[in-house]
């Protein structure tokens, strides 16, 4: 059961490498703050207990943990607020980017030169959203015919293969559901978190093409407010 675009064409999440380790401990401590505004405590609060999940992921120590869950009563803190930029890159490709921000007078204008730069354009609200459908997923350990059985059992829609881990695709309004399920069963969980899936796909097979895709994509990552980005490529050989 799958029939989903590979997870490294839908989401380009940042990865955490020595040199980027403290750029990437940042955004996933905004996405901290973000969630805790809900609430402190993660029993209570799915968004929070994945965005903490994560960053146990990434290696984030807990003090760092917990200082970005204390943000959410700093009244003299700069408050972040959530952005959903969208915009076409070369080849007419969709891009979805998430931010996390302090300063949209800062954050507008460097993923507007992004697109610029990289030979694409950023679009007016709602021109390139609608071509992606937002659903949970669920990375786990392991795979195999117990695995996608017991995903179902808890509510998943869909599940798909990668190796030595699945994908487990749920309603969004499911996916704390489903990761409590899987975690009962005895599911070793990596990550869990509600994605831009693209509703069809977008062929590239000129390299040229493919080489400005990546450059843009690449320059979209690099940007500290950035969180996330979708896109719907596919390249091929």
């Amino acid at each position: 059961m799958s029939g989903h675009s590979k997870w490294s064409t839908i989401k380009r999440q940042k990865g955490v490498t020595d040199a980027k380790r403290g750029a990437v401990f940042t955004r996933i401590g905004n996405q901290i703050a973000v969630a805790a505004r809900s609430g402190t405590d993660p029993s209570m609060n799915a968004a929070l207990a994945m965005a903490i999940e994560k960053a146990k992921t990434a290696n984030m120590p807990l003090n760092n943990i917990e200082r970005a869950i204390a943000r959410v009563a700093d009244k003299s803190a700069a408050q972040l607020q959530e952005v959903m930029y969208e915009g076409y890159g070369p080849g007419g490709v969709a891009i979805l980017v998430e931010c996390a921000t302090d300063n949209l007078n800062r954050t507008y204008p460097e993923v507007r030169n992004a697109f610029n730069k990289h030979g694409g354009s950023i679009a007016e609200k709602g021109a390139v959203a609608f071509q992606f459908t937002l659903k949970g997923v669920i990375r786990v350990k392991g795979s195999g015919d117990e695995l996608m059985l017991t995903a179902l059992d808890v509510g998943a829609d869909d599940v798909q293969e990668m190796e030595a881990e699945s994908l487990i695709y749920s309603d969004p309004k499911d996916l704390a559901k489903v990761r409590d399920g899987l975690k009962s069963a005895g599911v070793e969980l990596v990550e869990a978190e509600l994605i831009y899936e693209p509703n069809a796909t977008v062929e590239i097979s000129d390299e040229a093409t493919q080489g400005k895709v990546m450059r843009l994509m690449d320059a979209l990552d690099d940007l500290e407010d950035v969180t996330n980005t979708y896109t719907n490529f596919e390249f091929k050989d």
